[in-house]
C-alpha cells in the first residue's frame, strides 16, 4: 500500500523544482555575466587613451614653401599627407555636408547612436546583406585613429567604449575638428585641408558648395566613389545624394541643391606635386639629415625657403626654351643659380632644363652616358669653369701690387721650361707635354693692360698673371672664396686659369658675390625659417659675411667686368653680356675643349650663374659660352633687374699707382715684365723670346 503523501511534502516537492530551475537560471546568468565582464576586461585592458589626440601625435606632413609662404613647393610625407587646420577655418558647406551624410544626430548622441545601430541592423536583415552602417562620426574617428576596419566583436566593443569615453572628455566641436583632419580621401591624402589642396588647389576654407559636397561624397569609400574613374556615375550619384541630404536637413534650399548638381567642377590630376624640384629635393636632403625622415613625415613642420617663386618659374622657362635652340650645337642641358648677393640667399635654382623630361638620347644610361640627365642637379656638378675663373687670378694679382693699368705682353709663349723656346712643339725631347695656350680668336695683341686682358678674356696674359701671382696663392684665395672643390693641388698647373680644375656652379656664383659685396663672402642661405605644427620657430635664418678681399680690389674687378667698352675688342657692344640701362658685371667661360659654357654676372644686389653643356661631357660644337649660355643669362638677368627694380650701381675704385713699373710708361717696351722683376726666373727666356719675336714681326704695329 503506497505511502500517503502529506500536504507539506507535496508543497516542498513542488517548490523544490521551481528553486532548482531558478538556481539554474541564476547560474547561467552569472556565468554569462562573468563571461561578458571577462570579455569586456579582455577587450579594454589595452584600450588606447583618448588623451593622445591632445598630445600632438596626429601625423602631419612637412611643407616646403617659397619665401612668401604662399607657394607650396613640396611636401614631405610618409604614408599620410596631412595638414591640420582648426574647425573655424573649414568651409561651412563642408562641415554641413559631412554632418548631413555621415551623422545627422552628431550633436544629439553621446558618441554612439543606438537607434541608428538598431535601424541599420534591421535594414541589413531585411535585404539580407550589410548595407547600412550605424557608426557615428565619433566612432569613425576612433576607428580611423586608434583601431582598424576588421569587423570583430572585440574591435567593435573597443570602438564603442572609446567613443563614449571620447565624448565625456571632449566637446563636439573638438571631435568634429579631429575627424575632419583625420579622415582618408584616397591615395595617401588625409584630412579635408590636404584633400582640398590636392583636388582643387584651394584651402578647405574656400570650397564652394559643390566642391564641399564632392569631398563629403568620398568619405564613405574614396576608391569606390573616386572621381578619377572613367565612369563618374557612382561619384556623381553620391555627390547628388549629399546635396539632397543637405537640403532635406535644412542646411541649404532644394533650389540651391539643384543648382549645385548642375555645376561642373574639375578635379586636378593626382600626381606627386613638386615645384622647383632640384631645389626642393636639395632642401629635403638638408632637413632629413638634420631632423630625420620620420620626424619630417609626421610632425607637420612648415619650411619657409629663400626661393623667389617668380624668378624660379622664369628661370625654368627660359632655360627650357633656350636649351632647345642650342641643341643644334650639340648642347643638351643647362643649369641656373641666382643668389641675393648681400645675404647669400638662393633666389632660384634650376638643376637641369627639365626635371620631368626624358633623358637624351633615348637609349642612354642615366648617370653615365646621357647628354641630358634630367634628375641630376648640375648646380652641384663638378665642371671645368674655363675663363670664368680669371677674375679671381687678377684679384690676387692686384693684391700683390699690380694694378689694372699694369701691362703685360700678349704674345705666343711656351710655359714648359723643358720644351723648345719657340713654342712650336707638342712634347719635349723627354716626352713631357708642352704648354703654349692660344687666345680664343687665335690672335695675339702684343702689349696690353691687365684691365683690357681681363675684359677681353685674353688667355696668354691670364696665364702670365697666374704665374706672377703663384698657383698656391690663387688656390688659397679660391678656397677662402668658397670654392672648395679644388682639393688636389698637385693636379693643377698654369692651365688652372683656363679651367684646368673642376668647380660647382653654386660655388662659383657664391665666389663672385665677393666682388658684388666689395670683398665680403656671404654664407649660402636657403631657409628663412622653420616652424613646428604650433607655429613655434625652431630654426631661423642668420646672415654672416667674412671679409676676404679689400674693398679697393673688389671695386677694381667690378669696374673691369662691368665696362662694356673694355670688352668691345673681343665682344660686340651689344653682346649678351650687356644689358642696356644697367651697370652689370659679367664674365664668360669656355673650356678649351668646349665641354662647358658659363656666364656668371652680378650687380651689387644679385648674382646669376649659368652653365650649359652635356651631362656626359660631350663637347659642344666649338661655340663659345657667350653664344650658348649668354642668351639664357641675358634674358633672366634682364627679368630679375626689372622685377626687383634694381638700379644700384658699383662704387668706382680709387685711382692708385702700380707698385711695379708699367711697361710703355715707366720703362721701355723692349722686354717682358720678368726682365724688370727677375731675370733669373726660369720663365724669363721663354717670355722674353716671345716678346722679341713679336717686336721683330710688328715693329711698325705695336699694341
Amino acid at each position: 500500500m503506497p505511502k500517503k503523501i502529506t500536504k507539506k511534502k507535496f508543497y516542498f516537492r513542488k517548490h523544490f523544482k521551481k528553486w532548482k530551475i531558478l538556481d539554474l537560471i541564476l547560474a547561467v546568468f552569472l556565468f554569462i555575466t562573468f563571461c561578458c565582464l571577462s570579455f569586456f576586461v579582455y577587450t579594454t585592458k589595452d584600450i588606447p587613451r583618448p588623451e593622445r589626440f591632445n598630445e600632438g601625435s596626429i601625423a602631419q606632413s612637412t611643407k616646403i614653401y617659397d619665401r612668401t609662404g604662399k607657394v607650396l613647393l613640396y611636401e614631405i610625407s610618409g604614408a599620410q599627407r596631412r595638414t591640420i587646420v582648426p574647425l573655424e577655418k573649414i568651409s561651412k558647406y563642408l562641415k554641413e555636408a559631412v554632418l548631413a551624410v555621415e551623422d545627422k544626430n552628431f550633436f544629439k548622441h553621446k558618441g554612439v547612436d543606438f537607434k541608428a545601430v538598431i535601424r541599420a541592423v534591421l535594414f541589413d536583415l531585411k535585404v539580407g546583406k550589410a548595407v547600412q552602417g550605424g557608426s557615428t562620426i565619433t566612432q569613425q574617428l576612433v576607428r580611423s585613429y586608434f583601431l582598424n576596419r576588421k569587423k570583430t566583436l572585440k574591435r567593435k566593443t573597443t570602438e564603442v567604449v572609446l567613443s563614449l569615453e571620447l565624448e565625456k572628455k571632449y566637446s563636439k566641436k573638438q571631435i568634429l575638428e579631429w575627424y575632419l583632419n583625420i579622415i582618408p580621401f584616397g591615395s595617401n591624402i588625409y584630412g579635408v585641408e590636404e584633400a582640398s589642396l590636392a583636388f582643387f588647389n584651394k584651402h578647405s576654407s574656400d570650397l564652394s558648395l559643390t566642391e564641399a559636397a564632392s569631398l563629403a561624397a568620398l568619405i564613405k569609400a574614396p576608391s569606390y566613389f573616386s572621381p578619377y574613374k572613367k565612369d563618374k556615375e557612382r561619384f556623381l550619384k553620391r555627390r547628388n545624394f549629399v546635396l539632397d541630404k543637405m537640403a532635406e536637413q535644412g542646411y541649404i534650399s532644394a533650389e540651391k541643391a539643384e543648382e549645385a548638381k548642375k555645376e561642373k567642377i574639375a578635379f586636378l590630376p593626382l600626381k606627386n606635386f613638386i615645384k622647383a624640384p632640384h631645389f626642393s629635393l636639395f632642401v629635403k636632403n638638408y632637413l632629413e639629415k638634420k631632423y630625420g625622415k620620420s620626424f619630417l613625415e609626421t610632425k607637420g613642420l612648415k619650411v619657409y625657403t629663400t626661393i623667389d617663386a617668380d624668378i624660379q618659374e622664369k628661370a625654368e622657362k627660359i632655360l627650357k626654351q633656350e636649351t632647345e635652340k642650342i641643341k643644334r650645337f650639340n648642347a643638351h642641358n643647362g643649369a641656373i643659380i641666382v643668389l641675393k648677393a648681400e645675404t647669400g640667399e638662393i633666389l632660384a635654382m634650376v638643376g637641369s632644363k627639365n626635371y620631368f623630361g626624358a633623358p637624351e638620347p633615348e637609349d642612354c644610361i642615366p648617370g653615365e652616358t646621357c647628354a641630358f640627365d634630367p634628375k641630376v642637379n648640375a648646380v652641384f656638378a663638378l665642371r671645368q669653369p674655363g675663363s670664368a675663373i680669371k677674375p679671381f687670378i687678377y684679384a690676387e694679382l692686384f693684391k700683390k701690387g699690380f694694378s689694372p693699368e699694369s701691362t703685360i705682353w700678349d704674345v705666343k709663349t711656351e710655359f714648359n721650361v723643358f720644351c723648345p723656346v719657340e713654342a712650336d712643339k707638342e712634347t719635349s725631347e723627354t716626352g713631357k707635354k708642352c704648354y703654349h695656350p692660344k687666345n680664343y680668336d687665335n690672335k695675339f695683341k702684343g702689349l696690353i693692360s691687365f684691365r683690357s686682358a681681363l675684359a677681353q678674356s685674353r688667355n696668354l696674359p691670364a696665364v702670365k698673371a697666374l704665374y706672377l701671382t703663384g698657383i698656391d696663392n690663387v688656390l688659397d684665395f679660391l678656397s677662402r672664396a668658397g670654392i672648395t672643390s679644388l682639393k688636389e693641388r698637385s693636379r693643377y698647373g698654369l692651365s688652372l686659369v683656363l679651367g684646368g680644375g673642376e668647380v660647382k656652379l653654386i660655388e662659383l656664383a657664391r665666389a663672385f658675390s665677393v666682388f658684388a659685396n666689395e670683398g665680403e663672402l656671404p654664407v649660402i642661405n636657403f631657409i628663412k625659417k622653420i616652424t613646428d605644427n604650433q607655429g613655434n620657430v625652431i630654426e631661423e635664418q642668420s646672415f654672416s659675411r667674412v671679409k676676404i678681399l679689400s674693398k679697393q680690389i673688389a671695386r677694381q674687378i667690378n669696374d673691369i667686368l662691368s665696362d662694356n667698352n673694355a670688352r668691345f675688342p673681343m665682344f660686340s657692344l651689344s653682346s649678351y653680356l650687356y644689358i642696356p640701362g644697367y651697370k652689370v658685371a659679367a664674365k664668360s667661360g669656355t673650356t678649351q675643349n668646349y665641354k662647358d659654357g658659363w656666364v656668371v654676372g652680378y650687380t651689387p644686389d644679385v648674382v646669376l650663374g649659368v652653365w650649359v653643356g652635356n651631362n656626359n661631357s660631350e663637347p659642344i660644337n666649338k661655340k663659345p659660352s657667350v653664344v650658348v649660355a649668354g642668351p639664357i643669362w641675358n634674358k633672366l638677368m634682364t627679368y630679375i633687374l626689372k622685377k626687383l627694380s634694381l638700379k644700384q650701381t658699383f662704387n668706382p675704385p680709387i685711382k692708385t699707382k702700380s707698385l711695379f713699373p708699367i711697361i710703355g710708361k715707366d720703362v721701355p717696351e723692349e722686354h717682358c715684365i720678368l726682365y724688370y722683376l727677375n731675370k733669373k726666373d726660369p720663365q724669363f727666356k721663354f717670355w722674353e723670346y716671345g716678346v722679341q719675336k713679336w717686336i721683330k714681326l710688328n715693329i711698325f704695329n705695336r699694341h
